[in-house]
This record gives structure tokens, C-alpha cells and sequence, in this order.
């Protein structure tokens, strides 16, 4: 007589009992019903909407906005669609997220890495930094940027004007800060702009011809829609590289001319492509001189010269080709100001605030992080520094600080995701970025659902592209296990 033990197991308990099956099915089961859900609240939000006499749609975006932007890089005027008033929202959204993370990581690395000097006077600057500003809301800073430090600037009629009327390098007023700056028509402001998404663009696209380059697929719902996500992205990541740095004709729907042509037509545009060029050599030699400190012992000298070189003449090109224009105030023959200013770099107040309020903030997040990254390498990395005679900066920059990246950048990943969201507050002083100018679109069109929609996809676009190059980066400093 056979046992019961002993029976042979038929092909569906067999696959009942198999763990995968059950990680694919719950997997399966969670896309399911979160595609029903979705489909639910979106035939709800038709009914509604049918209910009230209105068709969901984006028409409404080919009509006059009629009204006015306070600022913009693009060509802007009140006749034009909304379509335009959301792309010159973008723009603008961009040129706070670009230079403020910028901004925010250098102040947020000075902090941190100030917080282990000898100096006692800037160790405790930097501690009280970090500690008033985390603690204090990020709308009240702005408040106080915006109203109690920049909008105390004089009166247009007699501005603050250094080092003076004949001589004005810095104009303060409260129509604007003057400072000197190269002579970039919008349109080439426009195309570094772009330059800096296409790059963010170009690291998505690589990551999704690595994930088809490694061709394993090991089973389950999660690397399958990875595999096939990959596939879709490619086709749409080139297609919006094209309109970003190749696109020719400002209108028809994308009113900017991309990166390429807009710098190719100004001389300034062109020596900007030089220097973008200059960095291809200048990481080559840099990874050839470590190498040839690490692996053969050698100084590095030649490639050390070269990469002096290089910079040297990346130092002349900024200072002399990009045709720096410094602010000139308007000045009558018994020296006094005549009112105007022309040239030069001239910053909104409203700008400024926004930038300046998101900088110091974000910065003391990071000058958090940066400390908690340097104080995970162990001391004994310290003690071999200095054993090899290299004093405190050197041990930081050359030994400390490139261990502590591995630590510091999954944090910044948040921070700088945060900074882009944060932007949005600069409706609350009257800077005109994407959520200020969605806010008066859907206030006109009474379309709140399409609008918000499109806010949501840009915000949400934009913090991807944040997170999957950080997440690249972070691959990238990570120790290679053998």
C-alpha cells in the first residue's frame, strides 16, 4: 500500500507551493488594483465634470491667455496661448531649480566640511548656521528675504551704487540688482537651460540602454515592466533631446529654439560649446594622471600641467570672450543719478529672494548631510592621511571627503528633489514660475483639473530625472566589491 506521503504532487499544487508564483501573483494583483482605482476616480471625475457642462481636454491651451508675465527668457507677450504661458512658467521654474542647487551644494559642502575645522570662529559659524536656519519655515525666510533684506533696497530714483556713479559695478534698487555678467541674449540663457535638462535626459537614456545592454531578466512583474519601460523610453528620451537642443523654429507649439541653434547663433554661444568641449579632455587627464599615481607610482606631473593648462585657458575664455558688460548707471554732468541702468546682469528682486531663501535652507540640509558623511569614515583614515605628511585640507579633499560620497549623495537625492518642489512657493512673492502662471491659467479657464495635471507631470518629470542620475552618481561611488 502507498503512503500518502508518497503520492506524486499534481502540476498546480507544485506551482501553488513554489514562492515565485506567489511573488509574481501578489505582484500582479497590486497592478490590478491599482489600475482599477485609477480607473475609477477617472470615470468619477468624467461624470462630474459631464455633469457640469464641461469636456475634459487641453484645448483650451491653443486660446489668448491675456495676461502679462512680470519675467521671462522667451519672447513673451499677452496675446500669446496659454500653451506658451505654461512653457515660460517651466523656464523660469528651471532657472530657480538650476542655479539654487547649484548654489545650495556649494554653500551645503562649505558648511559641512567647516564644521570639522580647527578654526573655532568658523566652526561655530557654521554650527549656528546649520542649527537657526533648519529650524526656522521655509515661507518665512522668504518672507524675510523678500521684505525685510531685499525690498529695503533704496528707491529706483536714488539706487545704492557701487563703488560709484561713474564707476558702477553693483546697483541696488528696488527695481533690480545689477551685477556685471556676460552679454547672453535670452535666447542663450534659454539654450543653457535646456543644455542642463538634455544632460539630466542623456542620464536616463543611458540607464535604459544598460538595463536592455545587460539583457538578464530573472523573473517576476518588477524587472519586466523595468525591461519594457527601458524599451518604451528610449524612442521618447531621443525624440525630446531632438526638440531640446536641435529644434529650429520657435513656434507651433514649443516657442524656444533648442540649446544648439540658439548658441551657434552668438559668438558668446560659441566659446560657451567651447568650454562645454574643455571638459571631455580635462576628466580624461584627470583619470589618467590617478591612474598613473595609483598604479605606477608616478607623479602625474605632465597630465597635472595639462590640466593647468586647460583651465588656465578656460579662465581666459570666461573673462575675455563671453563680453562681460558691467551695469551702467545713468549720470548727469554734476555726477548725480539721472535714473536707468542698461547692461550688465540685472536679477529680479522677486528672483533673488527665491533663490537666495531656497539656497540657505537647502544648504543647511546639506551641510547636514556632508557632516554625517564625513564623520562615517573612520578615524583611521585620518590617522593614515596625516601619517603620509598631508595636512587637514588636503587629508579632507584627497582622502576623507571622496570615502564620505557614498554617504552623502542617496541623502542629497532628497534634497535636491526637495529644492525643486520647494520652488513653488515663489508664488507667495510674486515670482512668475510654473505654479504662479498654472495658478492664473486655471483661475481664467476655469479648467483647475487639466491645469493641476500638467503641474503634476512637470514637478513629477523633473524629480524623476533628479533621482535616477543621482541614483547613477550614487552607483558610481560606491566601492566595487571584487
Amino acid at each position: 500500500m502507498t503512503s500518502r506521503s508518497n503520492s506524486p504532487i499534481s502540476g498546480i499544487q507544485s506551482l501553488f507551493r513554489d514562492e515565485r508564483f506567489w511573488k509574481i501573483a501578489f505582484q500582479a494583483l497590486i497592478v490590478l488594483f491599482v489600475v482599477n482605482l485609477l480607473w475609477h476616480f477617472s470615470a468619477t471625475l468624467n461624470d462630474n465634470m459631464l455633469g457640469r457642462g464641461i469636456q475634459f481636454g487641453f484645448g483650451f491651451l491653443k486660446n489668448s491667455a491675456g495676461f502679462g508675465i512680470g519675467e521671462s527668457l522667451l519672447d513673451y507677450k499677452a496675446q500669446d496661448t496659454y500653451t506658451k504661458v505654461i512653457q515660460v512658467g517651466i523656464i523660469n521654474s528651471l532657472r530657480v531649480m538650476i542655479v539654487g542647487v547649484i548654489l545650495a551644494t556649494t554653500v551645503g559642502i562649505t558648511a559641512g566640511v567647516a564644521s570639522f575645522s580647527d578654526n573655532w570662529l568658523l566652526y561655530k559659524i557654521s554650527r549656528a548656521y546649520v542649527g537657526l536656519v533648519r529650524n526656522v519655515p521655509l515661507l518665512l525666510q522668504l518672507f524675510f528675504w523678500y521684505l525685510a533684506v531685499f525690498f529695503s533696497f533704496p528707491a529706483p530714483r536714488s539706487p545704492f551704487i557701487f563703488p560709484n556713479a561713474n564707476a558702477s559695478w553693483l546697483v541696488l534698487s528696488k527695481k533690480g540688482i545689477y551685477l556685471p555678467g556676460p552679454s547672453f541674449t535670452p535666447a542663450t540663457w534659454t539654450s543653457l537651460i535646456l543644455l542642463a535638462v538634455s544632460l539630466l535626459l542623456i542620464g536616463v537614456l543611458m540607464r535604459s540602454i544598460g538595463v536592455i545592454r545587460a539583457g538578464r531578466y530573472q523573473g517576476g512583474i518588477g524587472p519586466l515592466l523595468n525591461y519594457g519601460f527601458s524599451i518604451l523610453l528610449i524612442p521618447i528620451l531621443v525624440l525630446a533631446e531632438f526638440f531640446l537642443l536641435f529644434n529650429w523654429n520657435a513656434g507651433k507649439g514649443v516657442y524656444f529654439k533648442g540649446a544648439l541653434p540658439a548658441l551657434f547663433s552668438s559668438s558668446q554661444g560659441l566659446w560657451v560649446i567651447v568650454l562645454l568641449v574643455m571638459i571631455v579632455p580635462l576628466v580624461l587627464l584627470n583619470r589618467w594622471r590617478t591612474q598613473l599615481i595609483v598604479e605606477q607610482g608616478q607623479s602625474g606631473k605632465p597630465q597635472l600641467i595639462a590640466i593647468a593648462g586647460l583651465l588656465l585657458l578656460g579662465v581666459l575664455i570666461i573673462l575675455f570672450a563671453l563680453g562681460w558688460e558691467a551695469p551702467v548707471a545713468g549720470v548727469r554732468d554734476d555726477g548725480t543719478f539721472s535714473g536707468g541702468v542698461t547692461g550688465g546682469l540685472r536679477l529680479s528682486l522677486e528672483y533673488s529672494a527665491i533663490v537666495t531663501g531656497l539656497t540657505f535652507y537647502t544648504g543647511a540640509f546639506i551641510a547636514e548631510i556632508v557632516r554625517a558623511g564625513i564623520q562615517s569614515v573612520s578615524q583611521g583614515q585620518w590617522e593614515a592621511a596625516r601619517s603620509l605628511g598631508l595636512s587637514s585640507g588636503l587629508a579632507m579633499r584627497m582622502v576623507v571627503f571622496p570615502q564620505a560620497l557614498r554617504v552623502i549623495i542617496p541623502p542629497l537625492n532628497s534634497e535636491f528633489a526637495n529644492l525643486a518642489k520647494n520652488s513653488s512657493l515663489a508664488l507667495a512673492i510674486g515670482y512668475p514660475d510654473l505654479y504662479s502662471v498654472a495658478n492664473t491659467t486655471f483661475n481664467q479657464t476655469g479648467r483647475p483639473v487639466e491645469v493641476f495635471l500638467l503641474m503634476m507631470a512637470t514637478y513629477l518629470i523633473i524629480n524623476l530625472l533628479i533621482s535616477v542620475n543621482m541614483n547613477q552618481l550614487n552607483s558610481a561611488v560606491q566601492f566595487k566589491e571584487r
